[in-house]
């Protein structure tokens, strides 16, 4: 995708991102933090979400769309899970270890902590909680990064379910404590949202206390352009789609403004008329069209050519109003940028336009379903072609794969959030404020296994940013050679996956006396991965070292290297000190993975220097 000229363009973008604690509890809830298989759930409870009032008697806009459908949704439920995920038990008091962390947290940007810690509830009616809430907590406010950038808030919110199917949802992941950290909209170009969600990231995971794993984070994008509207983007899960995610929704509401102008140059009309065309395809081999109820149409005059054309990569126009007819539950629309298609002769599309009078310049869009669906659907499109005179929406919006997006719902409103009167306020006295460790950056970290370890740079920031950073310090306090335990850590185990078998299967136990039995020349360090694969089939440390690699003494090691010299002592003689390259791989074939290979080195110069 081509860059556009961002500053000219006046592209302002925050981030929140959201990020699973690593707590044994829920946040309101007793019950483990463990994310389950939907097939081992134990139990079904069923729902209806409805829409509440907020305090001033509002309701909020995106709640009110959602509740256009009445749906009934089902959740599962598991032995992991209780009473207060499916809302049938009041919460219990905050998670202390939860708020602990997010306060730790909120100390490194710099924050300043609110002295009293209330709790909102905030309107979710798409199925993805139980209640129709969402507990959340404003922890702290006004922090940096590096003075680049001003964190406005961070807070303390549960976890939402996961979805299974559409309207099917799973408890497991619900009450999951969650940090949410906004940032203001400081980030002028694409690759500055990456670089401050990169850096949130990593001072994240530098306290040791987050969740790992595609899921655990969430980054929600707000993007704006001079004369476009703010959209959030909700759920960009992978950071290196951060900035394509920035990059299409520019392209997106530059195309939209592109055709408000258009529009208005061609005097567009949309007069919100709705007709029943049912009849015109009554003969139609449209398997869509055929099994409808009822078939409505309406004209949009001037939007010829506008309704097919492309805003995002494999994103139309039409694709907005059919994201917005979805809504009423219908499957998506028809309209004549794309037809005749689907099923759609070139005849039925001229008796439609013929019809409804639209002529040259004009488009049709119809929809097809059952009346109530229909006539909800036919009003979701009216809706959207008047926002498309008016240029850019404020909208929710979701990232699709690859970076492009489709809306969800309206931006919510104030009337989203309201008090829980459940939960008691939790106060943050200065002297537990003061009593707050910070912990060491991740990056200062990796600095660090530098300067005192010995490590090359890339290794130590390697080692620094791996899941397995606290095997390696555990491994480094009991006495193990740093460059040898990162190694053994970032390639041993990397070689046990190739192999099959996860990391995950040998204990931090099993790897440290490995490191510990090739340290005190039990086992060579060439043999790490067999050993290591040996113990994750179920053999103890002895086992392992005597069936896989049994080691060679260095008595036994002189004895077969006195041999193999002395059978070539004439290529020996001949080849000088240069032998010892050609000898070194005949015995390293008989004993490799057995002793050490530096010990050979000695042993086999030491021979060679008594022929020589």
């Amino acid at each position: 995708m081509t860059d556009f000229d961002y500053a000219s363009l006046g592209l302002k973008a925050g981030i929140e991102i959201h990020q699973q604690l690593n707590t044994k509890e829920k946040l309101f809830s007793h019950t483990p933090t463990l994310i389950r298989d939907s097939a081992d759930h134990t139990g079904e409870v069923r729902r209806y979400l409805r829409v509440a009032t907020s305090e001033m008697g509002d309701v909020d806009r995106a709640a009110k769309e959602e509740m256009m459908q009445a749906r009934l949704f089902t959740y599962y439920t598991y032995d992991t899970t209780g009473l207060v995920e499916i809302d049938e038990q009041p919460p219990a008091p905050m998670n202390p270890d939860a708020l602990d962390l997010v306060l730790t947290i909120a100390k490194m940007f710099g924050m300043t902590p609110l002295p009293q810690i209330h709790t909102m509830r905030k309107m979710i009616v798409d199925g993805s909680a139980t209640s129709g809430f969402q507990r959340t907590a404003l922890v702290a406010l006004n922090g940096a990064i590096d003075n680049t950038c001003r964190i406005e808030t961070v807070a303390v919110e549960e976890d939402a379910c996961q979805r299974v199917t559409d309207e099917v949802f799973s408890v497991d992941r619900l009450g999951i404590p969650l940090i949410e950290i906004t940032t203001a909209p400081c980030m002028k170009t694409p690759e500055q949202v990456h670089d401050v969600a990169q850096y949130i990231g990593m001072t994240l995971r530098s306290t040791g206390r987050v969740k790992r794993g595609l899921g655990t984070i969430r980054q929600d994008v707000n993007v704006s352009i001079r004369d476009g509207a703010r959209v959030e983007i909700k759920g960009v899960q992978e950071l290196d789609l951060i900035a394509e995610v920035v990059r299409r929704e520019v392209q997106r509401q530059l195309s939209l403004l592109a055709i408000k102008d258009e529009l208005a140059a061609r005097n567009a009309l949309v007069n919100g008329e709705v007709y029943d065309v049912t009849s015109v395809f009554a003969g139609t081999q449209s398997q869509v069209l055929k099994k409808a109820k009822v078939i409505l149409g309406t004209v949009l005059h001037g939007f010829a050519g506008l309704v097919g054309m492309e805003i995002q990569p494999n994103r139309r126009l039409g694709s907005e109003m059919s994201d917005y007819a979805k809504k009423c539950g219908v499957g998506g629309l028809f309209h004549t940028d794309e037809l005749p298609a689907y099923g759609v002769t070139k005849e039925e599309v001229s008796v439609l336009k013929e019809t409804l009078g639209a002529g040259e310049s004009d488009a049709v869009v119809i929809v097809a379903a059952t009346e109530q669906k229909c006539r909800c659907a036919i009003q979701m499109v009216i809706r959207r072609a008047k926002m498309a005179m008016e240029g850019v929406p404020e909208e929710t919006r979701k990232m699709l794969e690859g970076g492009s997006t489709a809306y969800m719902r309206p931006l919510p409103g104030a009337a989203r959030m309201y008090p829980e009167t459940d939960i008691l306020p939790v106060p943050v006295s200065s002297s537990y404020w003061e009593s707050i460790a910070i912990p060491e950056l991740l990056t200062d970290k990796a600095e660090r296994f530098v300067a005192e370890y010995g490590l090359d740079a890339g290794m130590a920031r390697q080692m620094a940013f791996s899941e397995k950073l606290p095997l390696f310090e555990r491994a480094v306090a009991e006495g193990i050679r740093p460059v040898f335990a990162a190694r053994t850590i970032l390639a041993s185990l990397k070689e046990l996956s190739r192999a099959g078998v996860t990391a995950d299967a040998v204990p931090d136990d099993s790897v440290i006396a490995v490191m510990k039995a090739v340290e005190a020349g039990h086992a060579a360090k060439e043999a790490v991965s067999d050993i290591l694969s040996a113990c994750a089939r179920g053999m103890t440390l002895d086992e392992a070292v005597s069936t896989v690699a049994p080691a060679f003494s260095r008595e036994e090691l002189q004895t077969l290297v006195r041999g193999i010299v002395t059978e070539r002592a004439e290529f020996i003689k001949s080849r000088g000190k240069a032998a010892l390259g050609p000898v070194m791989g005949v015995v390293m074939k008989e004993v490799r993975g057995r002793i050490d290979g530096k010990v050979v080195s000695e042993v086999l110069d030491e021979e060679l220097g008594r022929i020589v």
